[in-house]
């Protein structure tokens, strides 16, 4: 069917495929066409299958041709990816590069462009120095996690006495004339807020410090041409804001007490702090890692020209912003609706992604290089063992672990983990590591960046 095919190489790993059908093959396909019509088509005139063929030519031919056309086309595509080795990316449809009219007394030659998967020639990844990080577990980090303890261990009282910061209020709110009279339609009632937050709605909760329950207190706000709200941007608002209802946390003293509420495991506080320590730590040193490979996988990428076709960028994009907007239980209209009052288009928030898109993956792409330079693989008993550490740690069977990861298909996504942590214990082994600078977890965590 396909007497000739020609691969042309475009720019950002796409290419350009013209395949020719001969002629004999493309009259074959366009007469089955015309016969399976000419068995079902009625016409006036004649019998149901008995409409000669000349007059379905003069009446469908355009159509029927059409038909063919996209019926060669398809298959000869399907027959073609089979054979070379420039096959599309999934998610790349190939794209006809013209309008195509069939002849029946000539061959027929057809050219799409598609995405390919990018070549690349990996750059040096041995025989390099490559700082390592020293991170340390200082008092404020061992501060912030019995912060956090504190914070998730307190619990919501009434206040009595006036409203102060990070207090829950409850407010009705509504808008006043120049008169300082109600403005009909702008009343609202039980607004939940915390006092010097700034994410309510008027940006008002810093003005409720000082207030008590059931005070009414009018407020005066001038927003900024670039606030948040574009209803509200550049105006001057008037409110009256009644406190409904106050509340604080109270937060427990950490002591042995707390300590043995956390965990029965637990008997004083001290014990506590050891197995904060003790998970610190390895968080440091699982930290300390990531940042070495990515510092690696920088210099890699710096002798590694990528050619990312644009497919791929905009599906790693998309990747993203869902997992962006799966933060939130509204839906994605809404989440973009919310955006485009900020002044911003799901297609800018895209842009923005772009640059880490494209480093992602760029690192994505020499890893899997190296793990096929390096022959990394990964046993089904070393599996097996990692179902076995997970299940451990969350009171369930190594065989429940791994119903679980296969019936979620994570299966994979795990066997992949295990190989980059293989190659990266061999390929650390092949450059030097020099000690870096120096920084508490929360300096690693905050400015870090891993792969």
């Amino acid at each position: 069917m396909i007497k000739n095919k020609e691969i042309t190489p475009l720019e950002h790993s796409r290419v350009k495929l013209s395949l020719t059908i001969e002629k004999e093959a493309a009259a074959r396909e366009y007469a089955g066409i015309l016969g399976e019509y000419s068995k079902k088509i009625q016409l006036p005139g004649f019998r149901k299958g008995k409409v000669p063929s000349a007059v379905l030519e003069r009446k469908f031919g355009d159509s029927l041709r059409a038909e063919t056309i996209q019926k060669i086309i398809e298959g000869s595509l399907k027959s073609a990816f089979e054979e070379i080795a420039e096959k599309p990316l999934p998610y790349a449809v190939p794209e006809l590069q013209d309008d195509y009219k069939l002849s029946l007394d000539e061959d027929f030659t057809f050219v799409v462009a598609y995405d390919i998967f990018p070549k690349l020639e990996l750059g040096p990844y041995t025989g390099l120095s490559v700082e390592r990080p020293s991170i340390k577990i200082t008092g404020d980090d061992l501060k912030r996690e019995l912060d956090a303890i504190v914070a998730q261990n307190s619990f919501v009282v009434e206040k009595d006495g006036a409203a102060e910061k990070d207090n829950m209020a409850v407010i009705n709110c509504w808008e006043l004339d120049g008169e300082g009279t109600e403005i009909p339609h702008t009343r609202k009632t039980d607004l939940p807020l915390t006092v010097g937050a700034g994410n309510d709605l008027y940006g008002i909760d810093d003005e409720l410090a000082g207030m008590k329950k059931g005070e009414t207190k009018n407020i005066t706000k001038t927003y900024p041409p670039d606030y948040r709200d574009s209803e509200l941007a550049g105006k001057t608002k008037r409110f009256a804001v009644e406190l409904t209802a106050l509340r604080e946390n109270k937060k427990p003293e950490l002591d042995d007490e707390l300590a043995q509420d956390v965990s029965e495991s637990y008997k004083t506080l001290d014990d506590l702090k050891a197995d904060i320590e003790k998970r610190l730590q390895k968080t440091a040193e699982q930290k300390a890692r990531s940042m070495t490979i990515d510092a690696l996988m920088n210099q890699v990428l710096e002798s590694t020209p990528i050619d990312l076709p644009e497919s791929m960028i905009c599906a790693e994009m998309d990747r993203m912003w869902r997992q962006f907007i799966g933060r939130f239980r509204d839906g994605e209209q809404i989440i973009a609706g919310l955006l485009a009052k900020q002044g911003k288009s799901k297609e800018e928030i895209f842009e923005t992604y772009r640059p880490n898109a494209e480093k992602t993956l760029k690192i994505q792409l020499c890893i899997q290089k190296m793990i096929e330079n390096e022959k990394i693989e990964v046993s089904e008993e070393e599996l097996d063992n990692f179902f076995l550490e997970d299940a451990g740690s969350l009171s369930m069977t190594s065989e429940e672990m791994k119903t679980y990861y296969e019936k979620n298909g994570l299966t994979d996504m795990v066997r992949q983990d295990l190989k980059e942590k293989k190659l990266f214990d061999l390929v650390f082994d092949k450059n030097t590591l020099t000690t870096g600078r120096e920084m508490s977890l929360t300096d690693g965590l905050e400015g870090g960046t891993a792969t």
